[in-house]
């Protein structure tokens, strides 16, 4: 993270992932045999395992004809449970768990095989499931009904399992230990005199103890050194400001976190001038990491040392200088912690791209280095704060279309094809969208928590394991509660499986006039469809409402019912509920176009007066006479929400920033379009002369 109190420098695609991984291990194998004239054999192994927790892997062969679409089933003998899963979607009835493909791996060739790898928990005993259904038909070993060999014996491991987590060297099930992660932002990477400098309270051993409770299995502290250490040639750490990183550390390790620290804001303070300073660079860089490696190096091995947050060279000639200037400290950082001894010496460390990017240019030379070292205990990390256009809202970005899905899965596809399928782990050490920032409203919330839904999925589906970037706004700090509570439900469902969405989360209805049927698609995920509600109320399906394929329609009478009095806003909430995930809400929302008037005021100050009469702005155009763009980010005439303008429903104004009028020209009409989620778009007039602005709607 790099940036101001909740401003960082951040770039387009930027993505950080981490890689819950599953070895293949030790374990069970059963053959066994599948459907439709059909059969297959399923291999089942547990990777590794410990107190309470394990790695499984199944593997599935298909003996018979070519199978499109599966649906895996069996019944844990000892009461165990799937906890997450990857590359298959994995639910549980009980005992019984059932596993259905993703979509890129829904087909099986005959005698071809799909695996899939989950994290399970355990108590007593972890004796593996001996029989298996695909498709509903029990698996016999065979093609169409005899054994065509005995299946082996399947018995539970002799050994006790071990006393600790995953242990050195199994990089891959330590990092999907990790999953989910959450970064405990703007607190000890604050640039200032101490943690409380960019607003948010010292932390506390009771916050950590809440994430905890809230199912978070790591933690990322990221700590600002640049403030707190002496001058060359030692760079001496402050000792208060250690003890209280040590502290936090403690009380993250004690609740039985997974921990992550790292050399943090430092990146763009000083370490990015390496290009033209690279000596001193260098020394103040290694000697905070001999410091910190001799503080932590008898910590738990549940503690990593990530080398540094968003590496970044000002004025270097060229990518490759960077690169080069990048490999130059981790591998500094790697030689300095393993030769420091103890714990260190196989210590997990994490390692980013240059920009923490999961571009191929920044992926594919990480890789290199990677190979070169040869050392089993490394992890990659990149950021992902979404395609830039809509993680931020600007261009015309409002909606988690196919472009912003391809963004990800692309990001995705790149880290899991270099590190992950090579057994490199990865962390998403970062993530979220840019737009929270400023204001956690900057994308509208169903678009929003369709990105996240898929984000979780996709991320499990690629064995990444996720760290959610929080500097506060978020998880409060003193409060303990989350501050948007739909999104971190739709946040923890992504972690075991997928919820059904919408093509919105909102149906317009007109004030006046009659009333007409209203319909949505729906986005199954693999889902089916069951039932909606209002609260607690089902409506009746026919009457109230029609199901056709992905068509939802709310009857005309329905919708006359749930509107009421017709009054602005939102008139009621319903939720459509489907067979796993969370419900989507629907917002039933009476309006009438709204209504826009003249206004004076100056550049620093200007607020066009808006009656909103129900509805919300999503976007605004700025172009000039001539039809080229006008303001900033010229090229594109979608200004950005937030930054250009922003609505006020309280104060019901639209305001146009300092920011949009710094790069207006003086005395040129402004043509505005803002552009309103009901569909209705509203064209304004400004004009700039010196430091005063005139608005009027003709």
């Amino acid at each position: 993270m790099a940036g101001s109190r909740i401003g960082r420098l951040r770039r387009v695609g930027v993505i950080t992932g981490a890689v819950t991984a599953l070895l293949v291990g030790l374990g069970i194998t059963v053959a066994v045999n599948a459907q439709a004239a059909a059969g297959c054999r399923v291999a089942y192994s547990t990777a590794s395992q410990w107190p309470g927790g394990f790695n499984g892997n199944v593997a599935i062969t298909n003996l018979g004809d070519r199978i499109n679409g599966w649906s895996l089933v069996w019944t844990f003998p000892s009461g165990q449970r799937v906890t997450q899963a990857w590359n298959a979607t994995v639910t549980m009835s009980g005992s019984q768990a059932t596993a259905v493909n993703a979509g890129y791996n829904a087909t099986i060739a005959t005698n071809g095989t799909v695996s899939f790898g989950f994290n399970g928990a355990w108590s007593g005993t972890n004796t593996a499931p001996t029989s298996f259904t695909l498709n509903g038909v029990a698996c016999t070993g065979n093609v169409g009904g005899t054994p065509t060999s005995a299946p082996p014996t399947s018995t539970p491991p002799t050994s006790a399992p071990p006393t600790t987590p995953p242990p050195a060297g199994n990089a891959m099930a330590a990092v999907a230990a990790m999953q989910p992660g959450w970064n405990l932002g703007n607190s000890l990477d604050a640039v200032g005199a101490d943690e409380t400098a960019w607003g948010n309270p010292r932390v506390t051993e009771a916050l950590l103890d809440n994430i905890r409770a809230q199912g978070f299995k790591s933690v990322r502290i990221p700590v600002t050194w640049s403030n707190h250490h002496g001058a060359a040639p030692s760079y001496t750490i402050d000792a208060a400001w250690l003890n209280r990183v040590k502290e936090v550390v403690n009380w993250a390790l004690a609740d039985g976190f997974y921990v992550m620290i790292n050399i943090h804001h430092d990146s763009w303070q000083w370490i990015n001038t390496m290009p033209t300073d690279r000596t001193n660079v260098l020394n103040r860089y290694n000697a905070l990491w001999t410091q910190l490696a001799a503080a932590f190096r008898d910590s738990s091995s549940r503690l990593v040392f990530e080398s540094v947050n968003e590496p970044q060279f000002t004025g270097a000639s060229d990518e490759a200088q960077s690169i080069t200037l990048l490999n130059e400290l981790n591998t500094s950082f790697r030689s300095i912690v393993r030769q420091s001894g103890g714990g260190n010496a196989s210590r997990l460390l994490v390692i980013p791209t240059l920009h923490t990017s999961a571009d191929a240019a920044r992926v594919d030379p990480a890789l290199s280095w990677f190979t070169s070292t040869n050392d089993p205990n490394l992890i990659a990390t990149v950021h992902y704060y979404g395609y830039w256009p809509f993680s931020v809202n600007v261009a015309g970005g409002t909606r988690f279309d196919s472009t912003v899905q391809s963004d990800l899965t692309g990001a995705f596809d790149r880290v899991y094809n270099a590190f992950v399928s090579r057994n490199i782990p990865v962390i998403i050490g970062e993530y979220g969208l840019l737009g929270f920032d400023r204001h956690t409203g900057t994308i509208e919330q169903g678009e929003k928590l369709k990105f996240f839904e898929f984000f979780g999925y996709y991320a499990r589906s690629r064995q990444l394991t996720t760290m959610l970037w929080d500097n506060g706004q978020h998880f409060g700090r003193t409060s303990f509660q989350w501050s948007d509570p739909e999104l971190i439900a739709q946040i923890k469902s992504s972690w075991t499986t997928r919820s059904g969405t919408a093509s919105s989360d909102q149906v317009y209805v007109p004030r006046t006039g009659s009333i007409t049927s209203k319909s949505l698609t729906l986005n199954l995920n693999g889902t089916t469809f069951q039932r909606l509600s209002q609260g607690s109320t089902n409506l009746a399906n026919g009457t109230d409402y029609t199901v056709s394929g992905s068509q939802l329609t709310l009857t005309a009478s329905a919708v006359t019912r749930l509107v009421g009095d017709r009054a602005y806003g939102v008139n009621t909430n319903l939720q459509a509920h489907f067979s796993q995930g969370v419900p989507w809400r629907i917002s039933i929302i009476t309006y009438d176009p709204p209504v826009l008037s003249n206004a004076s005021g100056t550049t620093s100050s200007f607020a066009v007066p808006a009656q909103f009469r129900g509805d919300q702005l999503a976007t605004m155009e700025a172009k000039y006479a001539d039809g080229s763009n006008a303001g900033p980010h010229n090229w594109t005439s979608f200004k950005e929400f937030d930054v250009a303008f922003a609505p006020n429903y309280t104060a019901n104004t639209i305001t146009l920033t300092s920011a949009f009028f710094a790069e207006v020209n003086d005395g040129a009409r402004v043509t505005l379009t803002f552009h309103f989620w009901s569909g209705t778009t509203l064209t304004y007039y400004v004009t700039k002369s010196g430091g005063n602005v005139t608005g009027s709607t003709t």
